[in-house]
């Protein structure tokens, strides 16, 4: 018979609670199309993202090509994008991490709920202004590498609006941004 010391034992109750909250998260999804992406490690996430804009935008007919270099995801009508991907936290909102001031024109951050989905094409220019240099993600406000946003898609940032918000209205962006 195994014996385990009190800290073990007040170490497994709260994993206990933490489990119930997970699987309570787990049941929002489980009926959707997307439950299988909660089990994929954060780098897959990503690339997955950006993958998912890639078919999307290249079944709407726009023009896509894989980035030359590591400064962009994708090249989509010839504008250099990179793709942030969030699927929504318990909390009811997206983050999406590891904004970084490299070489891209637009950036679109594609979130994923248990039955539906929001989109926004951001220019550099607009995060440079809301986000880059303004919500660090490591090393708080003062953080210079890497950012992130946090948008609830039911109480956007005014700021946020006009990039998008459904799928249709960042389809409409998207395709808005002409070829070179």
């Amino acid at each position: 018979m195994v014996r385990h010391s009190k800290d073990f034992k007040l170490l497994a109750t709260a994993a206990n609670y933490i489990r119930d909250d997970i699987e309570k998260e787990k049941v929002t999804w489980k009926d959707s199309p997307f439950y299988w992406v909660l089990f994929l490690p954060p780098a897959s996430k990503g690339k997955l993202g950006a993958q998912l804009i890639k078919q999307w935008c290249s079944l709407k007919g726009l023009s896509i090509n894989t980035s030359p270099d590591s400064q962009a995801d994708l090249l989509i009508n010839d504008h250099r994008v990179e793709v942030k991907f969030s699927t929504l936290w318990q909390s009811g909102i997206y983050k999406f991490q590891q904004i970084r001031d490299q070489n891209y024109e637009y950036m679109v951050c594609l979130g994923i709920s248990p039955h539906d989905a929001h989109c926004w094409v951001i220019s550099k220019a607009t995060l440079e202004e809301h986000v880059i240099g303004h919500m660090g993600q490591h090393t708080g406000r003062g953080g210079r590498e890497t950012f992130w946003l946090s948008v609830n898609p039911n109480s956007v940032p005014g700021w946020l609006e006009e990039c998008g918000g459904s799928l249709p209205e960042a389809f409409i962006v998207l395709k808005q941004l002409s070829k070179k």
